[in-house]
């Protein structure tokens, strides 16, 4: 008999429990969820990590890319108003600091169309008659093989549209000393933090900064109030 009992409990306790198979699937199963999480949680990691590196390196080229944009548009105003205001000086003897008055003016003025002709009473072929065959408007003279191009837009800073703010040029002009002479000169520029509007605000400032060190402005400008010159910055 005791035989027998212990032989059953023998055989029992050999018996697959069905419980202790259920827990153990049960966790495998977990386990290999935890896994594909824990797998999907570095994959996306690795893409959010992969996209910071390019973004850390295409963002500077992409900022030197429009920032080079900008300043070919900004080079080509400030060459304009060099023009407007050489023009204003032709006639009135001085550069102009109002943005109304200098626009006024080569809206609404012209150039004489002069022709040169040897004096025909001159054996010394010396003389020469100047005649005034003409006219033709300072805006055609100065800028009329350019497209769509508008005098009242020359006091704007060329920058998308939807960054520009009215953001107009700063216009100075007057008269300085040099050797005891007093030389007309004028002055015409606009700062990154205007010209570069939109772009990564850190990259400004580190050009800013830059600039600073270098003892340049920081910025494109034409001519100059300390100098006699009319050149622009960019050269």
């Amino acid at each position: 008999m005791l035989k027998n009992i212990i032989f059953a409990v023998v055989f029992v306790s050999s018996m697959p429990c069905a419980d202790t198979n259920i827990y153990f699937e049960h966790n495998k199963f977990k386990t290999n969820n935890m896994k594909l999480i824990l797998k999907i949680v570095l994959l996306v990691a690795i893409l959010a990590l992969s996209y910071m590196v390019y973004e850390s390196i295409m963002e500077p080229v992409r900022f030197n890319q429009e920032k080079d944009a900008r300043r070919a548009k900004v080079i080509e105003r400030l060459q304009d108003i060099r023009s407007a205001e050489d023009a204003y000086k032709a006639f009135n003897g001085k550069y102009m600091a109002s943005w109304d008055t200098l626009i006024d003016f080569i809206a609404n003025n012209q150039f004489p169309i002069v022709k040169e002709v040897a004096d025909p009473n001159d054996t010394t072929n010396t003389i020469v008659i100047r005649d005034t065959i003409g006219y033709v408007n300072m805006t055609d003279s100065l800028f009329g093989s350019r497209k769509n191009f508008k005098i009242q837009d020359l006091k704007f800073v060329p920058i998308p549209k939807k960054y520009a703010d009215g953001d107009v040029f700063e216009l100075d002009a007057g008269e300085i000393k040099r050797g005891g002479l007093p030389v007309q000169v004028f002055e015409c520029k606009t700062p990154y933090d205007v010209m570069l509007k939109g772009l990564d605000k850190q990259l400004i400032v580190n050009l800013n900064k830059q600039m600073s060190e270098q003892n340049k402005y920081s910025g494109l400008k034409v001519g100059s109030m300390e100098e006699a010159s009319t050149e622009g910055n960019w050269k």
